[in-house]
This record gives C-alpha cells, sequence and structure tokens, in this order.
C-alpha cells in the first residue's frame, strides 16, 4: 500500500509505502506525526468515506426479484480514488485545525496490482439477515470479478424496503468486503500518551460530569455530541489514544493472541518496563516493580513505565494478528539500552504478523535495527556472533520487511515543472542486507559531534 500526499503541514510533496516495519525519521518539525495521523486516520474511519455508486435501475430490479451485480475489482481504484477526496475534505476535523490549513492538501492511496488481484481470487458468500422482511445474499465465486446479489423474500412477500436503503446497504457491505482484508486495524499510541496515563482518572471524572448534566439537563441532547463534545480541540489520533487510556479497566478484561499464543513477547515487554501492569476495580492502574510487594500508582511511576502503559495494554489485551502498531516516539522517556530492546521487540511483533509505524529520534532504535537486520544472513561467523549476544531467530528481521524514510528537504520537481524546488518531503533510505539502514538524519549529526570532540582533543597537540 503506498500514500500520497501533497501541502500537508510541512511536507509539500511526499510518497511513503507501508512495510511490515515502517520508521520516519527526521528533526523536529518536519512532518514525520503530520504523515503518521493522516495515515491513521484514513485506516481508522475508511468505512465511512469509502462507498460504491449503484445505480437505481438494477436496486428496483432487485425488489422485484431479480439479480444484481456489481464489478468490484474494476472499481477498487475509483472508490479509493473518490473515498480519498472525501477524506481529504475532512482532515481539518483529524487534525482538530481551521479548515485553510488543508486548503491545498492531497491524500491519496493507491493499492498495488497484485493486491486487486487478490481481490478477484477470494470466493465470497455473505447473508444479510434481518429480524423483519427480506434478506440480502451477497456471493461471488473465486476468480469471478462480479459480485452477485440477490434479495429473499420470506414467503414471497414483496420487501417494502425503499431503494436508497437498499444502496446504502450493499455499498457498506461491498466496501467492507472488498478492503477489510486489506487495510490494517490500527492502533496509536501518541506522543501525548504519558500525560494521558498520569491524568487518566481526571478524564474519567470529565466524562461522569457531562453524564450527570445530560441526566440533569432538561432539554433534548444528543448523548454521543455531548459524551465527545470535550475533545472536538484535539487531533483524532490523541482523541483515540486517550479514550483507549481511560478504557483500561474494561480493556483488561480481555486477552490478545500473544497472551494466550506468545507469551515470551509479553515477558520481554515486563522486562523492559521492570514489572507489570494491574487493573483494578477501584478505577486505578498500578505498577508493580519485579520483585517487590509494593505497587505504585501513575502518578507515583517513572515516565517510562507511563509512557508504555498503552502500548504495554494494547500487546497484552487486545493485539490481534494484521494489527498496525502505530507509535509516535517510542523512545519517550526510555533508557538507550531500552530502546535497543524495545527494537528487538518491534521485530519480533513483526515476526507474529503485527505491522509497526514508528516515528523516532532515536538513532540507538535505527542501529539496533541494522544488528537485527545484519545478523539475518545464513553465515556462520553471524550465527555465533547472535548466540554470543543473546539474540535469538525470533527477533531477526529481513530488509525487504523494512521501510524507512527521512523527513528532510529535498530537490524534486513540483506539479511537472522543470524547475526543482527544495520541499519538506520524505526521502527514501537504502537498506542493504549487510549493511543496515543508511539513516542521514543522524549519520551527519553524529560525524558532527565526532569532528568537534576530535577537535577538541588534538586541537592543541598542532
Amino acid at each position: 500500500m503506498k500514500i500520497s500526499v501533497k501541502n500537508l503541514g510541512v511536507l509539500k510533496q511526499a510518497d511513503f509505502e507501508l512495510g511490515e516495519l515502517t520508521l520516519i525519521c527526521g528533526g523536529n518539525n518536519t512532518g514525520k506525526t503530520y504523515a503518521t495521523y493522516a495515515l491513521f486516520g484514513f485506516l481508522q474511519r475508511w468505512k465511512s468515506f469509502l462507498e460504491v455508486e449503484i445505480p437505481s435501475r438494477p436496486i428496483n430490479a432487485l425488489l422485484k426479484g431479480d439479480e444484481t451485480q456489481v464489478d468490484i475489482t474494476v472499481k477498487a481504484d475509483d472508490i479509493l480514488r473518490r473515498g480519498c477526496r472525501t477524506y481529504t475534505r475532512q482532515l481539518s476535523k483529524l487534525f482538530a485545525s481551521r479548515p485553510e490549513h488543508f486548503k491545498n492538501t492531497a491524500f491519496q492511496v493507491y493499492l498495488e496490482p497484485k493486491t486487486i488481484s487478490s481481490i478477484k481470487s477470494r470466493a465470497i458468500e455473505h447473508i444479510i439477515q434481518f429480524a423483519e422482511g427480506p434478506s440480502l445474499y451477497l456471493v461471488k465465486a473465486k476468480g469471478e470479478e462480479e459480485l452477485v446479489i440477490s434479495l429473499l423474500m420470506e414467503g414471497g412477500k414483496k420487501s417494502l424496503a425503499s431503494v436508497g436503503w437498499i444502496k446504502e446497504l450493499i455499498s457498506d457491505r461491498v466496501i467492507e468486503l472488498l478492503f477489510d482484508k486489506i487495510f490494517p486495524q490500527p492502533f496509536i499510541a501518541s506522543a501525548e500518551r504519558t500525560g494521558a496515563a498520569i491524568f487518566r482518572r481526571e478524564l474519567n471524572f470529565a466524562r461522569n460530569r457531562l453524564l450527570k448534566e445530560m441526566i440533569q439537563s432538561d432539554e433534548n441532547i444528543d448523548p454521543m455530541e455531548l459524551l465527545f463534545k470535550s475533545y472536538q480541540d484535539y487531533p483524532l489520533p490523541v482523541e483515540v489514544n486517550v479514550d483507549f487510556i481511560r478504557r483500561l479497566e474494561n480493556i483488561a478484561k480481555e486477552d490478545s493472541f500473544l497472551t494466550e499464543n506468545h507469551p515470551q513477547v509479553l515477558n520481554i515487554f515486563t522486562d523492559i518496563i521492570g514489572g507489570e501492569y494491574i487493573a483494578e476495580s477501584n478505577d486505578t492502574i498500578y505498577f508493580k516493580p519485579a520483585g517487590k510487594q509494593q505497587k505504585l500508582t501513575m502518578d507515583e511511576s517513572s515516565s517510562a513505565v507511563r509512557s508504555l502503559l498503552d502500548i504495554g495494554f494494547y500487546l497484552r489485551h487486545t493485539a490481534k494478528p494484521g494489527d498496525l502498531l502505530m507509535i509516535d516516539e517510542p523512545e519517550l522517556n526510555l533508557h538507550p539500552e531500552n530502546q535497543c530492546r524495545i527494537a528487538r521487540l518491534f521485530a519480533r511483533l513483526v515476526n507474529l504478523g503485527i505491522r509497526v509505524f514508528v516515528t523516532t529520534h532515536s538513532d540507538y532504535i535505527v542501529k539496533e535495527l541494522n544488528t537485527l537486520i545484519m545478523l539475518n544472513q545464513d553465515k556462520p561467523y553471524l550465527k555465533q556472533i547472535a548466540e554470543d549476544e543473546g539474540y535469538e531467530n525470533e527477533e531477526l528481521i529481513s530488509a525487504e520487511n523494512i521501510r524507512v524514510y527521512i523527513a528532510e528537504d529535498m530537490p524534486i520537481k513540483l506539479n511537472n515543472k522543470s524547475k526543482q524546488s527544495r520541499p519538506q518531503t520524505l526521502v527514501p533510505a537504502r537498506i542493504d542486507p549487510e549493511l543496515g539502514i543508511e539513516a542521514r538524519s543522524f549519520d551527519d549529526t553524529i560525524n558532527k559531534m565526532n569532528e568537534i570532540q576530535d577537535a577538541i582533543v588534538w586541537g592543541g597537540d598542532e
């Protein structure tokens, strides 16, 4: 899946591809978070703005008992193109910003031809059953391009359903059948997660006050509008992240596939934070340090424990194969050793079927990923190094599964003009199986620091 953006914040023109593990590196205010939030919003809300245009004539025939057909493979690109235009018009709400800031913005998702072909290769059989009245039968044989839709009416009775209602229902189901296996379910840990962790109880109190106002009010109030009104000044990813942290007690009642099948991954996470999270019925989340009996509230815990709170609950309670775990600056408050360990955790998750998308300033994370890439070769001396240094096969990763982009200004042609400009963009980093990731944004800074220190140490000998 390829994403193209134009005039999105400071990003004037940028293309990036979603890999099994995707990193966006770069300095502050270079557009990393903008790209992340725009992608998250699309993956979170695609069902609400993608639609299939279905003419009224075949629906009228459908209501009379005839079949109708929808060509779902030819339409996929057109559906995405129209849907992305609709989504682009909603970006100001996603970012909780002014519409004029996105007046010239373009956001587009492109699917690879093999992805479109995979739709054709799928067999579909689905029945939409209603409590009263008719039901819809959708079927597509493997290799066929058209989805055949029939209206089943009990006892031969004519349907009283409206044309508009049937069209909307078919569109929603076709969209879901088309793209549900293509777009991953995202989970985001925004950079604001540390503050949300420490103020989560106050967030609950705010919701409770809103509910009390709603109950006591004599006016006809839309409950959902009132409940979510307090979040209207925050970007959607922050809103979703805060809401997840606010509901941790309920989330803790479920077990993820990692808890059920791969507890060793959770043990690694426990080692990183130095203990475990405990959700209790008194609306309090505690942290219990390893080897100690005391329990600490989030106020009493370290900033590293707070910054990993939502990620820990996601891994233990809600993670599913095929998810996209998105983390804005995973290195927040982490010691360099733990930055390296969390890079190894990301590789394990990728190997277990969870995609990972990260924005980072951490040279430690990139260098550790380099180690995991370089050790993933069938060479005896590399296997010996891995064994000596405690690296396991489950955390080695292929260079083919990683996409890295550097947020920086780069000479490119805008709008097919011959004159070049240097706008802010995302430049793909070279990834070599033997040398790892070429991350210039870090290397230039480190090289400059080394030059200055060499001058300090050796300058007096001249």
